[in-house]
């Protein structure tokens, strides 16, 4: 049994080389939206929900940046 897992690690080890897809920068992004909306709501204009609009507008540029680049 002990074989068949360590067999199954490798192949989900395979996988895995080392190119982060851009979707995940989207719905990274999509989330930083919603988190700073919901920031806003609750307290208004402060510091976090400036950085989370921030973040979501860095990781949207990402995204554009590595569909439009390949």
């Amino acid at each position: 049994m002990i074989l068949n897992v360590n067999r199954l690690n490798s192949i989900i080890m395979a996988y895995v080389d080392g190119e982060i897809p851009a979707i995940y920068f989207l719905i990274t992004s999509f989330g930083f939206i919603i988190l700073s909306s919901i920031q806003y709501k609750n307290s208004g204009k402060s510091i976090e929900t400036m950085f989370l609009s921030i973040m979501s507008i860095l990781f949207l540029i990402s995204y554009f940046i590595l569909v439009f680049k390949a």
